[in-house]
């Protein structure tokens, strides 16, 4: 349920998309108490997790691969590949750099959870204002859990089905171990973006990862019972 300070309720929102429609209904029928200070933080997260739907959508129409680490690639423009990651060339701007994995897809290649990191990226980008960004998120490494702490990525316990949500896709008997698991943005109801596999439902998601396991595996690939997202109330400081 949604829960604003003073009393207020989330029928004050006016000229929702159908996308922020559908995450107030998600909000609202969850029994989570999920609290804001104001409308304006409300509606911030709204656009927010919208962005996140949105280039998750973006990133699976991209032309970017899906590699391990050892066979992973970044514009050679902005980056330079170190033994821990991707590292932004002083030279550049974070802001600038985030925009290229989008609009030069093909030049990137890389694996799930840094996938979801980039949508982070660049969703925070569209919603704050660019030289916060630069500021926030200089100097800037990327790959897999190496991230910015002021992004403010959080995992907790529990599935809430809240559009924009991340979940996470164990995968136990892999053969491969970069088909452990897949990080996966929920777009909408029973339907996902795992960098890799695509856009698919959650029993598509299950039987892809199936398809993976080991020789002889005997435990199936499962949702893990966690969501991560951001702390968009930190966030909204910088709109």
């Amino acid at each position: 349920m949604i829960i604003i300070e003073n009393g207020l309720s989330s029928n004050g929102l006016t000229n929702l998309s159908p996308v922020e429609e559908n995450i107030v209904k998600a909000l609202e029928s969850s029994p989570t108490e999920y609290r804001y200070r104001n409308l304006g933080e409300l509606r911030f997260e709204l656009k927010m997790r919208e962005r996140f739907i949105v280039n998750a959508r973006s990133m699976d129409e991209g032309d970017a691969k899906f590699a391990a680490f050892e066979h992973s690639y970044f514009n050679s423009t902005f980056w330079i590949k170190t033994p821990y990651g991707y590292r932004l060339r002083d030279s550049k701007l974070p802001s600038e750099a985030i925009e290229d994995i989008f609009t030069n897809s093909s030049a990137y290649s890389f694996e799930c959870v840094t996938s979801i990191v980039l949508i982070y990226y660049k969703s925070i980008l569209d919603m704050i204002r660019t030289s916060y960004f630069n500021q926030l998120f200089s100097p800037l490494l990327v790959w897999g859990h190496n991230y910015d702490d002021d992004m403010g990525m959080v995992t907790y316990e529990g599935v809430d089905y809240i559009p924009g949500d991340v979940y996470y896709f164990s995968n136990p008997d892999y053969d491969d171990p970069i088909w452990m698991g897949e990080n996966s943005v929920f777009l909408k109801e029973d339907q996902y973006f795992g960098h890799g596999v695509g856009i698919m439902t959650h029993d598509e998601m299950i039987e892809a990862l199936n398809t993976l396991r080991k020789k002889d595996a005997t435990e199936p690939a499962f949702l893990l019972q966690q969501v991560t997202r951001l702390k968009f109330a930190d966030l909204y400081r910088y709109a």
